[in-house]
């Protein structure tokens, strides 16, 4: 019904015109983010509709609805995005999962060893077009990946109680979780009580003690002020990468012109550049804020480190066990993982002889 709906909706907008001018139509893309401006995800779309409406000479304009104008969750906006009532959103790996559970991949600790690995991943392999494929299958050809970009940075632990160096230091801690069994099998695995609670939720929750620690990026927790709740202690092990995943609507992308195509196609290229800059500049203002607020910052050694990945092991056998697709998805992240390292490695042993 949702495929049926859609078609009439682009029947209607899109070919309406008489055959020979229907591409010289204007198009207007409404793209939705449930974040805020100060967030990367704004950042991108409005790097986007720049690029977009200045390559099109105007052709195609993109209207942004930046919150919960169009919609508040994202089984509900990835809806919007099938039935065509919305043609552009961006998700968390936590908002998608239960659509495409496999995009969780990058939600597993310790795959990735800094930004260049990530970055190499998301734009020179086929990752990318690998769970496009899967998706655009599980959502019967109505939803399609674009682009892979960032926001956030990296999930770290940081916490009201102590200094956390190793997996031992997190035993019994009550650590905030999205209500999703990946990142609760996670936190159980490294000795943490999981916790549900919804983001809107946690800081009055790290206030009263509900909860004492979660896993965020540094520029989420200052902009949230989570400071004044009550959290101090952070440790930069950057156990996954915040990734964010761009959708559209299939058939109006598909049913553009190939010019059009290529812009639309262009323009997320240059979003997903600005979202991979815009933590690293961002980030800088919050560590000083975090220690001029009192926070204290902890980076774990290597060995620390590799500690945190062994624990961690629940999780990744969770996720072969347990998701559509998980063995092939996982080996294949992993393949793509080791190759970026290899590559990157290469490169700078090249540059430092």
């Amino acid at each position: 019904m949702l495929k049926t709906t859609l078609k009439s909706l682009l029947v209607a907008t899109l070919f309406a015109a008489p055959v020979g001018t229907a591409f010289a139509q204007d198009i207007t893309l409404r793209a939705t983010a449930t974040s805020n401006e100060d967030d990367e995800d704004y950042d991108g779309l409005v790097v986007f509709k720049s690029f977009v409406e200045n390559a099109s000479n105007g052709a195609i304009a993109v209207e942004l609805f930046i919150g919960t104008q169009l919609c508040t969750r994202g089984d509900e906006c990835l809806a919007g995005v099938a039935d065509g009532s919305i043609d552009i959103f961006v998700s968390t790996s936590g908002g998608a999962a239960g659509l495409f559970p496999y995009i969780q991949v990058l939600d597993l600790p310790y795959l990735m060893s800094n930004d260049r690995v990530a970055e190499y991943i998301l734009t020179q392999t086929s990752f990318t077009r690998e769970i496009r494929d899967l998706a655009l299958a599980d959502s019967d050809g109505l939803i399609r990946l674009m682009t892979v970009g960032n926001t956030g940075g990296w999930r770290s632990y940081a916490n009201t109680q102590k200094r956390v160096e190793t997996p031992a230091d997190l035993a019994g801690m009550k650590m905030r979780t999205v209500p999703a069994d990946l990142p609760q099998t996670l936190a159980t695995a490294l000795g943490a009580a999981p916790t549900p609670i919804a983001w809107p939720e946690l800081f009055t929750s790290l206030q009263t003690g509900v909860v004492e620690g979660t896993a965020n990026g540094i520029t989420d927790i200052m902009n949230m002020r989570f400071t004044d709740a009550g959290l101090k202690y952070l440790t930069l092990d950057n156990h996954s990468y915040m990734g964010a995943f761009w959708w559209m609507t299939n058939e109006r992308f598909m049913g553009m012109s190939d010019e059009h195509k290529r812009i639309i196609l262009d323009g997320f290229d240059a979003l997903q550049q600005a979202t991979f800059a815009s933590p690293k500049r961002k980030e800088i203002a919050a560590y000083d804020a975090f220690r001029a607020a009192g926070g204290e910052i902890y980076v774990p050694t290597e060995e620390q480190k590799a500690a945190f990945k062994a624990a961690a092991d629940p999780a990744f056998d969770w996720f072969r066990g347990n998701v559509p697709f998980g063995p092939e998805v996982l080996d294949s992240f992993m393949a793509h993982a080791a190759a970026a390292e290899a590559q990157i490695d290469a490169a700078r042993m090249a540059d430092m002889n």
